[in-house]
């Protein structure tokens, strides 16, 4: 009984002796965060001549949750892939004297070649527009900021318009509300789309957490993308040595053109 009491007694001791010194007393810790690890199916992608476009798969676990909130869906998660980053430029032609033109263009400063995306449900429903703007999560969301002048907002919301649009239409930026999905309590899964247009180079796999609309932890990793065979053969000659890839190209043409004349000449 009396060690019980002394045990206290120190303790109140040194609490009343580190107030009176202005320093901060012992305060229990939090339970950690909620958070997120990721790893994909596979660490590196092979171009080849027969490339169709392929399914990324992404394997996710959730740590720390909640079950009451995992239980009736409070924990979103979002997964991106994003090729590498270039200055992008997008180009208006008009009609001048029956030609069409490029009159005006604006460039984008380093936006990424090609951009896939995949949720447990809308971005719209998963948090609000600032948290996503904040994020630069979601086609619509991304920071599209000029180089040099441009003339207005009015131009500036019409070119931003037409880098998303043929962006999506060639199947390089794309969307899939319904791509991520839970497997069991804490483990989820999602399935990205790469287009056979993807370019090479390094992307980078993002997933986000959201615990009922608040951005609570991202994780990433890398993707390689890789050209082999003749492509990429080709693209190594096309960069290393351009004048002589030039002349062969144009060297090609001229014998296929000659060849078909051959072939299809009427006596």
């Amino acid at each position: 009984m009396r060690a019980k009491l002394l045990a206290v007694v120190t303790v109140l001791s040194a609490f009343f002796a580190s107030e009176a010194a202005g320093q901060v007393p012992f305060q229990p810790t939090t339970p950690d965060m909620e958070s997120l690890d990721i790893g994909t199916s596979t660490s590196e992608i092979a171009i080849t001549s027969d490339f169709r476009g392929a399914d990324l798969t992404i394997f996710g676990a959730l740590t720390n949750t909640d079950a009451l909130l995992l239980a009736i869906g409070q924990y979103d998660v979002v997964v991106t892939l994003e090729g590498p980053r270039d200055e992008a430029t997008v180009r208006h032609k008009e009609r001048l004297f029956g030609i069409w033109v490029n009159r005006n263009s604006m460039t984008f400063e380093r936006m990424p070649q090609s951009y896939s995306l995949a949720s447990t449900r809308p971005l719209d429903e998963i948090t609000a527009q600032q948290a996503l703007v904040d994020l630069g999560l979601g086609v619509d969301h991304m920071p599209l900021t000029p180089t040099g002048y441009f003339q207005s907002a009015a131009n500036l919301a019409e070119f931003r318009e037409a880098f998303r649009r043929l962006k999506q239409t060639n199947g390089l930026y794309q969307s899939d509300t319904g791509g991520v999905r839970f497997v069991s309590a804490s483990l989820f899964k999602a399935t990205l789309k790469l287009p056979a247009n993807i370019p090479d180079g390094v992307h980078m796999v993002r997933a986000y957490l959201f615990k009922s609309g608040e951005f609570l932890a991202q994780r990433e990793l890398p993707l390689r993308v890789i050209k082999t065979g003749i492509e990429d053969s080709i693209t190594r000659a096309a960069h290393d040595q351009p004048l002589s890839y030039g002349v062969l190209a144009v060297l090609l043409a001229l014998i296929t053109g000659w060849s078909a004349s051959l072939m299809f000449r009427r006596d």
